[in-house]
């Protein structure tokens, strides 16, 4: 699918969250996005079967679903932790709009997509083969607007701007999936997304009316995140 990179995509049940596996098969240098702490001794297993060398952990956004493994996965295996500048999370590295992330012969270029939360990137993979977009663009969905700095009107700009102007056969790896799917593409959610194919007004009509239940992790999931899961230590 993705050519000579090893790839693997991880699931955590209990938050419906996907991690990524990303690594060169010449130098074994790789990252992981968006780790969650209950599955870290899967993930650090799995890498050191692989023989890889993972020297960052990258966050799409600041997530109120799930603790993040990042902390962890730097005791375990040394990788840093990454996230945006404007997340407000602490980390130990930190990139922006435009920054390119760099494993082996491969890269990742962050593109900002505010509007979930202020802090959310993608990340375009190589050649725009791939991007991973968060909860940017979910399939055939998007993240939630109505917490965590959410705007409906920026994230539609977000999406629009810095996703949909992607070639159609780039693949979208998103970070959640309640539904058991497990990517798309550029192509297929311009066309079917029931929310981001839509105008931008009736966008933000549709995301004003869905009266979503409270998030069951968010009291206890940024706290821990905004530190890196830190807290408490």
């Amino acid at each position: 699918m993705l050519g000579d990179l090893i790839f693997r995509q991880l699931f955590d049940k209990g938050s419906s969250t996907y991690s990524y596996l990303l690594a060169d098969s010449d130098s074994r240098e790789g990252v992981i996005i968006d780790p969650v702490k209950e599955q870290v001794d899967r993930d650090v297993s799995l890498i050191r079967e692989l023989d890889l060398t993972i020297r960052m952990a990258v966050n799409t956004h600041c997530h109120a679903d799930h603790i993040t493994g990042t902390r962890l996965l730097r005791e375990k295996i040394g990788s840093l932790s990454m996230i945006s500048t404007t997340s407000g999370a602490k980390a130990d590295r930190y990139f922006d709009h435009g920054d390119v992330i760099r494993f082996g012969s491969h890269s990742l270029e962050v593109r900002a997509t505010p509007g979930h939360t202020n802090g959310c990137s993608s990340l375009v993979l190589d050649n725009d083969v791939a991007v991973f977009t968060g909860d940017a663009v979910l399939i055939r969905g998007c993240g939630r607007t109505d917490f965590q700095e959410g705007d409906s009107r920026m994230l539609y700009k977000s999406v629009h701007e810095q996703i949909f102007t992607l070639p159609d056969s780039c693949l979208i790896f998103p970070a959640h999936d309640y539904k058991g799917r497990s990517y798309s593409t550029v192509g297929e959610e311009k066309k079917f997304n029931p929310r981001l194919s839509k105008s931008e007004e009736e966008f933000i009509g549709i995301m004003s009316q869905l009266n979503l239940s409270y998030p069951r992790m968010i009291d206890i999931a940024v706290p821990a995140n905004l530190m890196c899961d830190y807290i408490g230590e």
